[in-house]
Parts: C-alpha cells; structure tokens; sequence
C-alpha cells in the first residue's frame, strides 16, 4: 500500500491559513486598544502588555483596583470584564449595546472605538 500525503499537506495549510488570519485579528485589537489606551491618555504600549493593559484599562473608567484583582477570579472575572466594557464604552460615549459588541466582536468593536471619532469624557464609574 501507498500512502499519500495530499491529506496532511491540505491540513498543514489550513492550519497555517487560521494562524494567519488569527495573528490578523489579534494584530487589529491590539491596534485598536492602543489608539483607544492614547486617546484616554494613557500609553499606548500598555495596551500590549498582558495584565497591565487590563489594570490600566480598570484606570480609564475609573474602577478602583479591586475591579483589576476580581478579574483574576474565576467566573467573577467574566462578569467584571463586561462592567469593565460597559464603562469603557460609556467613557467614550457610547452605550451599553457598544459594550456588548466589544464583548462579543472585539476585532470589529474595539477598532472603531479607536480608530473613529469617539473621544474621552473621562471615567465613567462614579462609586
């Protein structure tokens, strides 16, 4: 028997296709979450950082740090980074629904609050 190795071939550049195109949409939230830390006044490198992109961004809105230690918590941790979202979209303007899409479409959302016309109006949190 001969074996063939079409099928390992095709695999091999569907793998390498979603790796590509994971790397894209990874390369467009950070993109966005930079311009969006910037506007915000906040360094836009934060915005690559892992964990500290999320304390500075619990510093945009306005949460005080138990907000930052909650999202080491599981299950806790989803909640608080969807009030985390709803407060970021409300400091630029936009409201809860723009949250939801940043939750749920980050690649799409969190580039257009970026990259568009939205401005900082400050922490939205008052507590």
């Amino acid at each position: 028997m001969e074996e063939s190795g079409g099928g390992s071939a095709a695999g091999a550049i569907v793998g390498l296709l979603m790796l590509v195109v994971e790397l894209a949409i990874f390369a467009v939230i950070i993109a966005g979450m930079w311009k969006l830390f910037v506007k915000a006044g906040q360094p836009g490198w934060a915005a690559i950082v892992p964990i500290y992109n999320t304390y500075v961004m619990t510093q945009i809105v306005g949460r005080p740090i138990l907000w930052f230690i909650l999202t080491f918590v599981p299950c806790v941790n989803f909640v608080a980074m969807i009030l985390i979202m709803i407060d970021l979209a409300k400091s630029f303007g936009k409201s809860t629904g723009y949250a939801i899409g940043m939750v749920f479409l980050p690649f799409i959302f969190i580039p257009m609050l970026g990259f568009g016309d939205a401005q900082y109006s400050g922490p939205s949190f008052k507590g």
